[in-house]
């Protein structure tokens, strides 16, 4: 019986030290520092909730582009703020503006988030967190964080996403211009503290 027990101990441990979420170095919110204003942006393609490909690089030929970072379909926050943009989208548009967001969620889920807000812009999947890491927004949520997002928000991160890390992107936005360089950036590690529509909508004033 003693042996039994020594064997299941031994799992336990085993299990908890590789587990993705500690065999790596993954980092909290407030180490993140995020890309900066002035730096070119990095481009990218990603898939839309539509299957389709889309690329920044396209999408800066027509004019800037306001890209939102956003936690997922189950961030009440993040559902708040996507449905304010979305109600006055057409302050960003008359400027000649791409408004895009991008999650870690995969396609099928950026459905559920366009529900919720009503959002009639694109919606990316970012893959592998390739996006969130190019524009250094990505980090690990801590334990007690992650328990509540997964049972009583219901995010499931580790379906949702491509990987089972459970990585979240900080809530930034960033404005990029017609020659691909980020003019603007909103970024606090406070999922709380979002970019106003009013400030999206000066920057795009200036340019």
């Amino acid at each position: 019986m003693r042996n039994y027990r020594i064997i299941f101990i031994f799992l336990t441990i085993s299990i908890f030290i590789t587990s993705p979420a500690l065999s790596q170095d993954y980092r909290s919110a407030e180490e993140a520092e995020g890309i900066k204003a002035g730096s070119p942006a990095p481009a990218f393609t990603a898939t839309s909730m539509q299957g389709n490909d889309f690329s920044l690089q396209k999408a800066l030929d027509n004019g800037p582009v306001v890209m939102i970072f956003y936690r997922g379909h189950w961030c009440p926050v993040c559902n708040r703020h996507l449905k304010a943009i979305q109600d006055s989208i057409y302050l960003v548009e008359q400027h000649g503006a791409t408004l895009i967001a991008v999650s870690p969620e995969r396609v099928p889920l950026l459905g559920r988030t366009a529900e919720k807000t009503g959002a009639e812009f694109t919606l990316l999947h970012d893959e592998d967190f390739r996006i969130a890491k190019a524009y250094d927004v990505h980090f690990l949520p801590g334990e007690e964080d992650r328990i509540m997002y997964n049972t009583v928000l219901g995010a499931r991160l580790e379906q949702a996403h491509s990987d089972d890390s459970q990585q979240l992107p900080i809530p930034a936005t960033y404005i990029i211009d017609e020659n691909g360089t980020i003019v603007w950036r909103h970024f606090n590690p406070d999922h709380r503290i979002r970019a106003s529509l009013e400030d999206i909508v000066n920057v795009l004033e200036e340019l």
